[in-house]
C-alpha cells in the first residue's frame, strides 16, 4: 500500500509541475499548444485524460498483481521459496551467479601469481558489463558498415559542408529580402564596384537622353553641380528615381527597376557630383550641403576607372 501511495504522489507531483515547466520551457511545442484553437485544445485535453486513465489503470494492475503474489506466497510456503522473475532476470543479465569466497572454489579461481600476498581471482565479468561490451562491438560493426562500406551516412566533413551550404542559402535569402525592402528611408550610398557598375549601366540605358552621358544635363537638370531641384541626398535622389517628377516629364521607375537597382543608380548619380561634363547645364534649384561629406563625395579614382572601363 505504501508503494501505491508513493506512485500516486509522484504522478500528482508531475501533473502539478506541468504549468511551471510550460512557463520556463523554451521548447516550440509549448507555443504551438498556446496557439491552438479551442476545439483542438479540447481534443488534446480529452486525449491527455484518456492517456492518464490508461497509465493509472496500469499502475493499479501492477499493484494488484504484486498484492496477489504476496498473498499467494503467504498461503503457499513453497511458492514463496521460488525466485521471482526479477530475481531470475537480475541473476541472468545483471549480477550473474557469484561463486562463494573461501574454500576449494576460491582456490580454483586463484591465479598463479601474487603481489605482496595479494592473489588475483579469475572471475568472469558480470553479465551487464559483458552485454554492454557485446553491444558496443555490434554497434561498431553496424556503424562501420553504414558509413564506410555502404557509404550511406554522411561523414563529419560532409555534414559540415551541408550545414555551410544551408547557411549560405539562408544568407542569400536574407540579403535578397533586405534588398527587396529598400525604400527612400532605408536606402544607403553603395560605393562598391559592383553596385556602381550596375548603376552606370542603368544610367546609360535610361538616363542619358535627358541628363547626358556625363551627367551634364539637357532636357533634365545638371547632375554634376551642387544644386538640386528636389534635394541632393541619397534619399532624395532615390525618391525622385522611384516616384519620378511627372510634371517635368520624368517617369517613375519603381515599376521597371528593383529597389536594389534604384539604389545602385542613385549611388552612381552621386559619384558624378564634382566631375566636369563637356557641356554643363546652368545650375538649377538650391545648393545642397551633404550632412556626411565623406559618404557622398565621389569615390576613389581607381574605382571610377574600373566602372568606366566596364
Amino acid at each position: 500500500m505504501k508503494k501505491f501511495k508513493s506512485l500516486l504522489f509522484l504522478l500528482a507531483g508531475m501533473i502539478t509541475a506541468l504549468p511551471t515547466m510550460a512557463q520556463t520551457s523554451e521548447i516550440g511545442w509549448v507555443d504551438k499548444i498556446q496557439q491552438m484553437e479551442s476545439s483542438q485544445l479540447t481534443l488534446l485535453v480529452i486525449l491527455a485524460v484518456i492517456l492518464g486513465v490508461i497509465v493509472l489503470l496500469l499502475i493499479l494492475m501492477i499493484y494488484l498483481m504484486s498484492f496477489m503474489m504476496s498473498v499467494f506466497k503467504k498461503e503457499n510456503p513453497e511458492l514463496a521459496a521460488q525466485p521471482t522473475w526479477w530475481d531470475e532476470f537480475k541473476l541472468k543479465y545483471i549480477t550473474g551467479k557469484m561463486k562463494p569466497v573461501g574454500g576449494k572454489e576460491e582456490k580454483a579461481l586463484m591465479m598463479d601469481h601474487s603481489y605482496d600476498g595479494i592473489v588475483e581471482l579469475d572471475n568472469h565479468m558480470p553479465p551487464w558489463l559483458a552485454n554492454i561490451f557485446y553491444i558496443t562491438i555490434a554497434f561498431g560493426v553496424v556503424y562501420f558498415t553504414y558509413f564506410s562500406v555502404l557509404g550511406l551516412g554522411k561523414t563529419q566533413l560532409e555534414e559540415y559542408e551541408e550545414e555551410m551550404r544551408i547557411a549560405a542559402v539562408q544568407a542569400e535569402e536574407r540579403a535578397a529580402l533586405a534588398l527587396s525592402s529598400i525604400d527612400e528611408n532605408t536606402v544607403v550610398f553603395d560605393n562598391s564596384a559592383t553596385a556602381l557598375s550596375s548603376g552606370k549601366s542603368i544610367f546609360d540605358t535610361n538616363c542619358v537622353a535627358c541628363h547626358a552621358s556625363d551627367g551634364g544635363g539637357g532636357v533634365g537638370p545638371n547632375l554634376t553641380d551642387e544644386y538640386w531641384l528636389h534635394g541632393g541626398s541619397i534619399n532624395d535622389i532615390f525618391k525622385v528615381v522611384k516616384f519620378g517628377v511627372v510634371a517635368k516629364g520624368m517617369i517613375p521607375w519603381q515599376d521597371q527597376l528593383s529597389p536594389e537597382e534604384m539604389q545602385n543608380v542613385s549611388s552612381y548619380i552621386l559619384t558624378l557630383v564634382g566631375t566636369t561634363p563637356a557641356n554643363p547645364k546652368a545650375p538649377e534649384g538650391e545648393r545642397h550641403e551633404p550632412a556626411n561629406e565623406e559618404a557622398e563625395q565621389p569615390i576613389a579614382e581607381e574605382v571610377l576607372e574600373g566602372v568606366e572601363a566596364n
